[in-house]
């Protein structure tokens, strides 16, 4: 490979390991945001532990949810728990 062609491919793959950095340090800092959302709603009373499972909920199909539900309530009913 002559200089010029490894010139050129140095300066894509710094591109792209630049741009993964960015987002990693992007990402850092969406999850620092949200770490201050929950202790802000911890500190109003709110059940964080039971909000990040309703984020969990919100994000799958209401039909999975639905069957998991019901696949709980028949176990809980079956050990006497429901």
């Amino acid at each position: 490979m002559d200089d010029q062609a490894y010139s050129v491919a140095a300066d894509e793959l710094r591109q792209f390991i630049e741009q993964f950095e960015q987002l990693e340090a992007e990402k850092k800092d969406i999850a620092e945001r949200q770490k201050e959302v929950m202790a802000e709603a911890k500190a109003r009373g709110y059940d964080t532990k039971v909000m990040k499972k309703i984020v969990a909920l919100r994000k799958r199909d209401r039909d999975d949810i639905a069957e998991e539900e019901a696949i709980l309530e028949m176990y809980k009913q079956a050990l006497g728990m429901g």
